[in-house]
């Protein structure tokens, strides 16, 4: 049995992987021999000296003792780091034995190790976690490799993202030289700051579209959304509340005096040279301290194209129509958290052409766009949509884009706008494109008005992406039909598919999100429908004779694609 010490570099000449070597004649005594010398002048092990010598290569050597020693084998390659449990090893431990606690199966933990001869590393494990062990054989190139990416402090990792910008954050605060220092001795707390910093690179590593930073009474919860859903990601002690919302405050040049009232703030991460993520910082005081919700603005999205969004052709063609015309107005509607800015930027992005105009007035300016004009609305300074919106006409537009339609007063001059040559992007909050015009109504806007600008409304939701693992499943027919398919559907030539979970989409069986749309161009009939004030009913029947798919339509057609499960559009639409 080898006696192999919490420090690597102590593993006698004699340990039971050279032994083996020797005995299965894949290594002679002189070649040991030689790499015990190269291990002690490098004062390193046996198996780093090994590999890292050329004599047997990190492949073969895994090889050897899976086959040698029985053990499984397994590509590092293929595991989900993200996956990787944090506390059930101690990391010193797994750098000093070179091994790593991959995954815990009811009372064993699975070890992903080199040297099956480490005895004493597989004693230490099961001492430090109470549990037994399943040796995986890994090659030890790989374990290296991963070792020091897991043993990469969180604070070094953001740091490779974002340069120096937590350091300048103090710099540019505004409350004074000695104010400022004071603060960041106080906030500059070591744990926080990594376990923030932490937090940060889990949530862009995961695809985390928000962070949120929960006080309660009794514990302090943090969650991310993925994929449109929040998984709880950490409890950390309930003292380190304070801390953790001033150290926020801080970065995102809030004012950390000020725990009364709602905040609102920015900060920004540079990725490379040409790219960066913008995370929008927001505040809320709550019975038991403030709560923070951080929005990660990944730029990027913008950049996509209108074919990752999940457009159907026949929509697609009619959004590309609408987008390209030289005036009118196109309204994008749907629930907070239905990609409705992203899909204005995507619309921005492709008209936006050196001979084109293009200004935005937002609240705030989510994503930036070289080439477009954003202006970010102020209320408390009067800037207001509207006040926005008269500047822009007297800017020489092409196209201008309003965050959101809120009152009467910003859907007139967006109207007016639209009828007088500029092409005019919005949205609303509607369930449907034929609520839209309703509610445009009922906000005090003249059908007239309406008829003679509106050409495109677009209503929207997001539903998770099945996974590649996904798998048919069988559902009944009547089901299907109560859903809402046709029985023509149901000619044996498609299967719905449900979801499985794999390591790639971290066991739930979704990962990412589509799109489901209904476009509704304004016809003649819908037009005529509108001057009458008729109902948001009446323009449905009419759009649904025009052949526009609504929401629900729109959605089994993913599931019939194999996009999507049907419990996901049953969940997001309604028929």
């Amino acid at each position: 049995m080898s006696a192999v010490l919490p420090n690597p570099t102590s593993q006698a000449p004699s340990s039971g992987l050279a032994r083996a070597l020797t005995q299965a004649n894949l290594l002679t005594a002189a070649q040991i021999e030689t790499v015990n010398k190269k291990a002690q002048a490098e004062k390193s092990s046996f198996i780093d000296a090994l590999t890292q010598s050329g004599t047997l290569s990190a492949r073969d050597l895994a090889t050897f003792c899976s086959d040698a020693f029985g053990y499984p084998l397994l590509d590092l390659t293929l595991i989900n780091e993200s996956l990787i449990p944090e506390k059930l090893v101690d990391h010193k431990l797994m750098q000093a034995q070179r091994l790593i606690a991959i995954a815990k199966k009811g009372n064993k933990v699975s070890l992903a190790i080199s040297d099956p001869t480490n005895n004493s590393a597989l004693d230490q494990v099961k001492f430090q976690t109470g549990l037994g062990v399943d040796v995986i054989i890994v090659q030890h190139d790989a374990l290296i490799k991963l070792l020091d990416r897991l043993g990469k402090s969180s604070e070094q990792s953001l740091n490779e993202i974002g340069g120096d910008e937590f350091e300048l954050e103090f710099k540019e605060d505004d409350l004074g030289a000695a104010a400022a220092e004071a603060q960041a001795t106080e906030i500059d707390d070591a744990p926080v700051v990594k376990f923030l910093q932490k937090m940060l690179v889990d949530a862009i590593n995961m695809g985390a579209s928000d962070l949120h930073f929960e006080p309660f009474e009794k514990f302090y919860r943090i969650r991310f959304r993925v994929d449109g859903e929040l998984r709880e990601i950490a409890q950390p002690p309930l003292a380190i509340k304070e801390k953790l919302a001033s150290r926020i405050k801080v970065i995102s040049k809030l004012d950390i005096s000020e725990k009364r009232i709602p905040q609102d703030g920015r900060m920004k991460l540079q990725l490379s040279a040409s790219k960066s993520i913008d995370f929008r910082v927001s505040t809320l005081p709550t019975l038991f301290g403030e709560k923070i919700v951080m929005r990660i603005l990944d730029g990027s999205q913008a950049q996509m194209g209108i074919d990752a969004l999940g457009y159907d052709p026949d929509h697609k063609a009619i959004l590309l129509d609408a987008i390209q015309r030289p005036y009118g107005m196109v309204l994008v509607t749907g629930p907070t958290g239905s990609g409705k800015t992203v899909s204005l930027y995507t619309c921005l992005n492709v008209i936006n052409k050196p001979g084109i105009n293009i200004s935005t007035a937002e609240d705030p300016a989510e994503i930036n766009l070289p080439g477009v004009n954003q202006v970010n609305v102020n209320d408390k300074a009067g800037l207001t949509f509207a006040a926005a919106l008269k500047s822009f006409l007297r800017q020489d537009p092409d196209v201008i884009m309003v965050g959101e339609i809120r009152d009467l007063e910003t859907a007139d001059i967006a109207i007016k706008a639209a009828q007088t040559g500029h092409m005019v992007f919005s949205t609303l909050h509607t369930n449907d494109a034929p609520a839209t015009l309703t509610r445009l109504m009922n906000m005090g806007v003249a059908p007239f008005n309406i008829a003679s600008s509106v050409i495109l409304i677009t209503a929207q939701r997001l539903a998770r992406r099945l996974c590649t693992c996904k798998k048919p499943v069988e559902i009944l027919d009547e089901v299907l039909l109560q859903a809402g398919f046709k029985d023509d559907d149901l000619d044996g030539t498609w299967k719905p598919y449900g979801p499985v979970g794999c390591e790639r989409c971290n066991g739930g069986g979704y990962k990412g999100r589509v799109g489901i749309y209904q476009l509704m161009p304004i016809s003649e009939s819908i037009e005529r429908l509108i001057l009458a004030s008729a109902s948001a009913l009446d323009i449905e029947e009419q759009a649904q004779r025009e052949g526009i798919r609504n929401l629900r339509q729109s959605g089994l057609l993913k599931v019939r694609q194999g996009l999507t499960s049907l419990e996901e559009v049953l969940g997001c639409t309604n028929e």
